[in-house]
């Protein structure tokens, strides 16, 4: 790396120390540093959507905002910042980086990589999915829901690690656990699945809840978008589970066939 670049580069240790941590109202940690291109309006109502029954199990996690979050070099586990954007930082930066600072459970979110608040709130909604499944699981009445839509043989999935997973999932005959005409279950890959769908599910319900957006949009990689109803049925039930905050609103909508 350039001289040039690492002098605009920031320990993350001293960002942890210099930024000023904020408590959204449902208990969310998180802060904002540098020319993150993001008005504290716009950041709140973000955070602010996490549902409360999810934000009260991520109270170790703080979430930083920052303009750009890296390596500190090749292989190296230490994060940097950079306060202000660069094309030069930017090639380098990656969307976001897990920072332990002494009792700090961080999650770096590099906000100017992320072209428009689609995109920055997605990803920030994918790191709360990834965190509460860590936490909690993947309950059992979304288990049976999810299993029985793989077993029903309903088209795509919500992201490229669920539908690998779901189709190692149900496997060729050769393996234990037979469920039936020939179909055989590789639990490893099962249990994988499941929770690819569930923090998906916290993801995508967590982003309609912030931005309207189309299901087209969802598309990430080159594998089939996961059927629009059976997508709407996991979504109903992550809103039963887990109701919006008060000033949020969940609703599905289908377009007419014209």
């Amino acid at each position: 790396m350039a001289d040039s670049v690492k002098n605009v580069l920031i320990e993350a240790a001293q960002v942890v120390e210099e930024a000023a941590i904020r408590h959204a109202p449902n208990g969310i940690r998180y802060a904002a540093f540098g020319d993150n291109n993001l008005t504290d309006k716009d950041l709140e109502r973000i955070v602010q959507t996490v549902p409360v029954p999810i934000a009260s199990v991520l109270a170790r996690k703080t979430y930083y905002f920052v303009p750009l979050a890296l390596s500190k070099s090749r292989g190296s586990e230490a994060t940097v910042v950079a306060a202000t954007y660069s094309p030069e930082v930017a090639d380098q930066a990656i969307c976001h980086r897990n920072v332990a600072v002494k009792d700090v459970d961080g999650v770096f979110i590099s906000t100017r990589l992320l072209g428009d608040r689609f995109a920055l709130a997605f990803e920030f909604f994918i790191n709360i999915g990834h965190a509460f499944l860590e936490s909690v699981g993947v309950p059992d009445v979304f288990n049976k829901l999810v299993w029985d839509q793989a077993l029903a043989d309903v088209r795509g999935e919500t992201s490229q690690d669920a539908w690998e997973s779901r189709n190692l999932a149900l496997v060729p005959e050769g393996k234990a656990d037979r469920i039936g005409g020939g179909t055989v279950v590789d639990e490893k890959a099962k249990s994988a699945f499941l929770e690819s769908a569930f923090s998906d599910a916290i993801a995508i319900f967590q982003l309609s809840l912030s931005v309207d957006f189309d299901y087209s949009e969802l598309r990430e990689r080159e594998y089939p978008l996961l059927a629009p109803r059976a997508l709407a049925d996991r979504l109903r039930l992550v809103a039963k589970l887990f109701p919006p905050n008060p000033g949020y609103e969940f609703s599905i909508r289908y377009r007419r066939r014209v």
